[in-house]
């Protein structure tokens, strides 16, 4: 394995033994370990000389200045999410997990107030040992596997085809935004 100042991990003066084998990078006090999780860091140009010598920065800024294709890039995505495409898988999209998550919650809360405040009606018993309780709450798994299959049908069926060719168009404008780089 190489490190990230070119030499082949191992190879120095020989001196270090294979459980403490420690490298310079500069200074004394700056000892990195091979068993440090961090140490292949270096390797991807963090913290190492920007070739004039002094350390290059760590981080890129957050706010910094961008380039014309970056600019050109991101007023792409905001053309496609004001696009009439984009707002019908939204609205599409909402349609359906609006009312399907609200119906759920309030089958759901329901559930726990009826436990926690009826007690003697979720006791009641229907079949054997089988009570009102005991049906709600298999209810309960049964109405998520329900909404999961329906969230899953319906993305198939109604979003899934508008969503991947909206992404498409995205991709390619994209692309044309950059000059034709990928």
């Amino acid at each position: 394995m190489q490190s990230s100042d070119g030499r082949a991990r191992g190879a120095g003066d020989g001196a270090g033994s294979a459980a403490g084998n420690h490298e310079d990078h500069g200074t004394a006090s700056r000892e990195v370990r091979y068993e440090d999780p961090w140490y292949d860091a270096l390797a991807s140009g963090w913290g190492e000389p920007d070739g004039t010598g002094a350390s290059a920065r760590a981080v890129p800024a957050a706010r910094g200045e961008r380039d014309a294709a970056a600019v050109r890039a991101r007023d792409v995505y905001l053309e496609v999410q004001r696009s009439e495409a984009f707002q019908e898988v939204r609205g599409r999209y909402r349609r359906f997990v609006v009312p399907g998550g609200a119906a759920f919650l309030v089958w759901y809360v329901g559930y726990v107030v009826t436990a926690t405040t009826a007690p003697g009606l979720m006791a009641r018993p229907v079949v054997g040992a089988v009570n009102v309780g005991m049906l709600a709450g298999l209810g309960q798994f049964l109405s998520t596997f329900l909404l999961t299959w329906g969230y899953v049908r319906h993305a198939r069926l109604r979003r899934d085809r508008l969503a991947l060719e909206l992404r498409w168009d995205t991709q390619e404008l994209t692309r044309g935004a950059r000059g034709g780089a990928s």
